[in-house]
């Protein structure tokens, strides 16, 4: 069955134009057809379309169920923005369909790029819940400068990941060791130049427990992938 997004849909009962568009003209679903629609807050709606309007269309709702994420603890991802877009659009997408609660684009010392637009993130991210079947929709921070995120309440694991043989290095324990996968956790990965000697310490003051992801030296998008799938293994290994 077909899938689409609708943030609004049990007030509105209309399809977003992008949506109507995709379902009516590309997809040529006509009344009475039988879709699926999720609102990114983890309802599910089956419904039936009553107005096949390529601008705006119509449903009607047939049955709603709440869908939770299929992990058992908050996945939070911080990762600097990498120079060439299409690898954090990458990073971001294939994060979405693993599963992940919020992704925030962190502005660092090294930062290659300190702006980042994220109206294409959130549609990728939007694609990515849809052909993954998920029903909630992670959130999205604008660009944050990290010494603000490492600021945050946060009750779990918070750890801070980088290669640089310039920083720290006997301080550091395997990710394995430092996440139980039984609480939230929160990882922090640094640019491709990685994070500063500074911004490790700040981390270290805040209480983020320094680590490595293996005896590789890794993409920054490659890390946060490792670093997602990693979580969802651990707590996958608790929770069974």
């Amino acid at each position: 069955m077909h899938r689409f997004y609708c943030p609004d849909i049990a007030s509105t009962l209309t399809l977003g134009e992008e949506d109507s568009k995709h379902c009516v003209k590309v997809l040529r679903m006509a009344e009475g057809s039988t879709i699926e629609v999720v609102d990114g807050n983890g309802n599910l709606y089956t419904c039936r379309i009553t107005m096949a309007h390529p601008k705006r269309c119509g449903i009607e709702v047939l049955a709603v169920e709440h869908q939770s994420p299929h992990w058992s603890h908050k996945i939070v991802l911080g990762i600097s923005p990498t120079k060439n877009l299409d690898r954090i659009e990458w990073v971001v997408e294939k994060c979405v369909e693993m599963g992940v609660d919020r992704i925030i684009p962190l502005r660092c010392h090294n930062s290659e790029r300190t702006v980042l637009k994220t109206e294409r993130l959130k549609k990728i991210m939007v694609s990515a819940m849809k052909q993954s079947l998920k029903a909630t929709l992670p959130q999205l921070d604008e660009m944050t400068p990290v010494e603000q995120v490492m600021d945050e309440p946060f009750d779990g694991t918070r750890c801070i990941a980088y290669c640089d043989e310039q920083l720290p290095r006997d301080q550091r324990q395997s990710f394995f060791d430092a996440y139980r996968g039984d609480c939230d956790a929160m990882i922090l990965i640094g640019p491709e130049g990685d994070f500063s000697p500074e911004e490790v310490q700040a981390a270290r003051d805040y209480g983020f427990t320094p680590v490595t992801l293996g005896q590789s030296r890794l993409r920054t998008e490659t890390a946060g992938l490792m670093a997602v799938a990693s979580i969802h293994v651990l707590q996958s290994i608790v929770n069974h």
